[in-house]
């Protein structure tokens, strides 16, 4: 597609000459003698490069600049002065100019500024469009109850600099919550750091979060700064903070309390500024128990606590949900779009589902790889979505009673905890909380006995 460029110049010899320098590149030549023309042409034309001259008679140069990046701030703008000064390129780049050229104007000069600033608002446009794309990748989708509760947590958590802990199953999107936070802080222009503490050996993560000097260990070749470091004026997100060694939660401890790290082999404090969140999918009150936790940093992580309920609870969001992921996944890989039709999320929605949100997307990319038509029906989702296992049937619905003791408690811990769920409008929280058990407790018997809110309500 051809480059179309406007040349605003009252002397009609150098818009001939720009015209025939950009016809012969291959450009679309527009051409306006006077600052009010040229700006009417970008207001109705579709523009993307100006060259505009600064000595005009009525409305000089600069001010056609100013008025040119109010009706199109990105528009590339390149000033042609016959009596150039330091001060008025100055000023114009203030205002915004891309280049600044003097008369008498080189076919070279002129071809440096073209490839320079075109190759600016491509670069620009597809930076853009890539930061569209992550937004998207980070998005949190859907409009169910459970759902709401995340939101409304984090519309109150975001705007504050207190510590968030993030819990929920893997796989429910405890790192686009994080994100989500950082997005709506007031340190949202700063870095958001992510260190995934399982993924790093316990021997290296200290070394990860807090940086070391050159031959502060075996391997230590050169000085690395730490993540806390990375992350100062902005967001540290510690995703599996469970995972975490006892010392190390130690030295975390001293960050969120002093705000202050000390590199490995440095005996330099340095001071931070840091907004931590953290995310876990254990019961950090059992590991407390079996001293693997500390009590004191879970009481600092926890200040703004946001449980991220998994997605059978949330079943209501898997249409939104396939769609938002089909639809990412055909602008990511430049795939035909395919239609889901509604048998096919009905299906989608039985699934159990036991990798949650992140097992639904692979699931999702999966199907419209290997469905050869335009339309996922229900007999293209893979076996072991469509195999959906019938529910356990309540002790009162079975027609004879246990023959075990173990059967008749197991029976009656099933009643006892539809009712109850019932009694709360099946809100998991609120349920635990009324019978006194961890939510990750409850949600294991939920499992276990096969209860589910479409078939047990």
């Amino acid at each position: 597609m051809k480059a179309r460029i406007l040349v605003i110049d009252d002397e009609s010899a150098i818009r001939d000459s720009m015209r025939m320098i950009l016809e012969y590149e291959g450009c679309e030549f527009l051409g306006a003698a006077t600052g009010e023309e040229g700006i009417a042409l970008v207001e109705r034309e579709s523009v993307d490069l100006v060259f505009l001259d600064i000595k005009m008679p009525g409305m000089d140069g600069l001010e056609v600049l100013g008025r040119l990046k109010a009706v199109a701030e990105d528009l590339p703008v390149v000033m042609i002065s016959g009596h150039g000064t330091v001060a008025t390129a100055v000023e114009a780049t203030k205002l915004g100019a891309f280049d600044f050229i003097e008369k008498p104007l080189a076919t070279e000069r002129i071809l440096l500024a073209i490839r320079n600033a075109l190759g600016f608002r491509r670069l620009r446009d597809e930076n853009q469009s890539l930061a569209k794309t992550i937004e998207l990748r980070h998005d949190m989708v859907g409009s169910s109850p459970a759902l709401r509760g995340v939101l409304e947590a984090v519309t109150r958590a975001a705007p504050t600099s207190a510590t968030v802990l993030i819990r929920g199953e893997s796989g429910v999107g405890k790192e686009l919550v994080a994100r989500m936070i950082h997005r709506n802080s007031l340190r949202a222009r700063e870095r958001f750091v992510q260190v995934n503490c399982a993924a790093i050996p316990d021997e290296l993560i200290e070394s990860e979060l807090f940086g070391h000097e050159k031959g502060s260990f075996t391997g230590a070749t050169d000085k690395q700064i730490g993540k806390f470091e990375l992350a100062d004026r902005g967001t540290i997100f510690l995703d599996e903070v469970g995972d975490m060694s006892v010392r190390t939660q130690a030295k975390v401890l001293r960050v969120l309390q002093e705000g202050e790290v000390e590199r490995l082999g440095s005996s330099r404090t340095l001071k931070v500024d840091v907004r931590v969140i953290a995310a876990t999918n254990k019961d950090l009150e059992q590991e407390i128990d079996k001293g693997l936790f500390r009590e004191d940093l879970f009481f600092r992580l926890s200040v703004i606590p946001v449980f991220v309920p998994p997605l059978r609870d949330r079943a209501d969001d898997i249409p939104s949900l396939v769609r938002h992921f089909a639809e990412l996944f055909t602008r990511e890989n430049n795939f035909h779009a395919k239609r889901f039709t509604a048998e096919a999320l009905a299906a989608l929605q039985r699934g159990r589902w036991k990798g949650n949100v992140r097992e639904l997307r692979n699931t999702i990319e999966r199907v419209i790889i290997m469905t050869p038509g335009d339309t996922v029906n229900a007999s293209d989702l893979p076996d072991s979505v469509r195999a959906e296992a019938p529910p356990a049937p309540a002790p009162d619905e079975r027609g004879d009673q246990p023959n075990t003791l173990r059967g008749f408690k197991e029976s009656a811990e099933r009643a006892f905890l539809i009712q109850k769920l019932r009694e709360n409008d099946w809100n998991i929280s609120r349920t635990a909380e009324t019978i006194g058990t961890p939510r990750s407790n409850l949600y294991k018997k939920l499992e276990q006995y096969n209860i589910r809110q479409d078939v047990d309500s």
